[in-house]
């Protein structure tokens, strides 16, 4: 028989688990949860809170927004000059800002009160002569029915205004009653705006002497929020904004200037009206089109054929302006395409009104670039 050992075989005891090693540990997991519930309870409170800091700034400086655009804007916009005029003062930028705040103020005031004064003087002398039966309208050239599309009804209608022009005025009420509201709604805003962008030139003012520091202090912002490109965004924005002064306000001022000229040496009724119309239709891109078609029409029909010739030669300045210039100036100095920029105009005036001007471009200009980097960098990776 085999020997049997006195030794007795012991097998590995399973790992039994330690009492105080478990409540130990229980001990850490509710500790950790605890601190993880509080860093949670701690940066929701910290985010609610500059989230109502930043809300509540926003309700304050709400009604300040178009002032500090149109500020920002001006100083941007009017910044070469400032800095030659400083230049040409010996380094006196005080001096400057101030010259130019007031040139700006007189810029603003000026044109604004000969408009006015001349859209009170047309309305008065309008009512006064329909009151009085004094206004007359030529009858129209037989060539008018030949006119593709609208030759009758236009040779109808101003037939009827060159013999009873109460009964042509009764026969418009019905269509120009919402363009008359409209124009109602911009008369009653014109005051605000008004005094909207005169504060803006006051404080733009202020903005020139210091506008290295707020420069460096925006470009420091834009590198927090991209290191890569923040910088040239910066000045991106800024030289959009030039471009669009030049292009579209400084292009549009113009237009409204040789138009105004031509239509008060040719004794034009309603000059002043017509000349902000052609200002206005100019900024917000529909062109002045609409005003000089219908005055080309009453120059050949009122006028002789050398003086119409001259008229026409006038309004032909204020297409070519509108047509070959502003579509050049306002691609000069600018990388971005000019139809990408176009779109950035119209689409601001559309979606945020006259301020819109300047960021739908800046807005479109930047997204361009940053895209155009993003694709170099994804060619680049390849």
């Amino acid at each position: 028989m085999p020997e049997i050992s006195g030794k007795h075989t012991r097998e590995n005891p399973s790992p039994s688990t330690d009492p105080e090693t478990s409540v130990t540990e229980e001990r850490t997991e509710t500790f950790s949860y605890r601190q993880l519930n509080k860093s949670f309870i701690e940066l929701a409170v910290h985010i609610g809170f500059i989230g109502l800091l930043v809300s509540w700034t926003f309700v304050l400086i709400h009604p300040f927004i178009p002032i500090i655009m149109w500020s920002v804007v001006l100083t941007v916009a009017l910044y070469p000059l400032f800095d030659w005029l400083a230049a040409l003062l010996r380094g006196r930028r005080g001096l400057a800002a101030a010259l130019m705040t007031v040139l700006g103020l007189l810029v603003v005031i000026g044109p604004v009160t000969w408009l006015g004064l001349g859209l009170i003087d047309g309305l008065k002398s309008l009512i006064e002569q329909l009151d009085s039966g004094k206004l007359s309208i030529p009858p129209p050239s037989q060539s008018v029915r030949d006119w593709p599309f609208i030759g009758q009804q236009v040779y109808e209608f101003w037939t009827l205004a060159s013999t009873n022009i109460r009964s042509a005025v009764t026969y418009l009420v019905p269509e120009l009653k919402p363009l008359g509201q409209i124009l109602l709604d911009m008369a009653s805003n014109a005051g605000t705006w008004t005094l909207t962008f005169l504060v803006a030139v006051i404080i733009s003012g202020f903005l020139f002497s210091p506008g290295p520091l707020l420069v460096a202090a925006i470009k420091k912002l834009a590198h927090k929020i991209d290191a890569a490109h923040g910088e040239r965004f910066v000045k991106l924005s800024g030289a959009t904004i030039r471009a669009v002064s030049r292009g579209v306000i400084g292009t549009s001022l113009l237009q409204a200037i040789v138009g105004g000229i031509g239509m008060a040496v040719a004794g034009v009724p309603g000059g002043s009206l017509l000349t902000l119309a052609i200002l206005v239709l100019g900024i917000i891109q529909i062109g002045p089109v609409m005003v000089v078609a219908p005055l080309l029409v009453w120059s050949w029909t009122t006028m002789p054929t050398t003086h119409a010739l001259a008229f026409t030669a006038c309004m032909a300045v204020v297409s070519f302006i509108d047509n070959f210039l502003k579509p050049f100036v306002l691609a000069r100095g600018l990388t971005t395409p000019t139809l990408v920029t176009l779109i950035g105009v119209i689409g601001g005036v559309l979606a945020h009104g006259i301020v819109g001007l300047f960021v739908g471009p800046v807005v479109l200009a930047v997204a361009w670039d940053l895209l155009n980097a993003w694709i170099g960098e994804s060619k680049a990776s390849v």
